[in-house]
């Protein structure tokens, strides 16, 4: 039988520890991000097929997410408020969450 080595903690990086899971955040479907989203996130990227970000600097680039502009942080109201979305390429996704913004 192979031996494989042991995981070590994401927050402290020991293989033994006593930290607590930090992300209680729950699913992505507990989070909203369920089959009504899927499908709005659809409808949204074939009416704004390119990401925002990139037009803002002069390029022309494919979106795949639908960001929202202010984090929503659970509030249903806002998660829903199409005024808060937009189109974004990974890239700029990820720089944005990066930032924390």
């Amino acid at each position: 039988m192979p031996y494989s080595a042991p995981k070590s903690c994401s927050q402290c990086h020991k293989t033994s520890c006593q930290c607590k899971p930090t992300d209680n955040r729950g699913n992505s479907a507990e989070r909203g991000y369920g089959h009504r989203w899927r499908k709005a996130r659809l409808r949204w990227l074939r009416q704004y097929p390119l990401c925002a970000e990139c037009e803002r600097q002069g390029r022309v680039n494919a979106a795949n997410v639908v960001d929202h502009i202010i984090p929503h942080r659970g509030d249903p109201t806002l998660f829903w408020e199409e005024d808060n979305w937009q189109s974004l390429c990974e890239a700029c996704h990820r720089d944005k969450t990066a930032k924390g913004l």
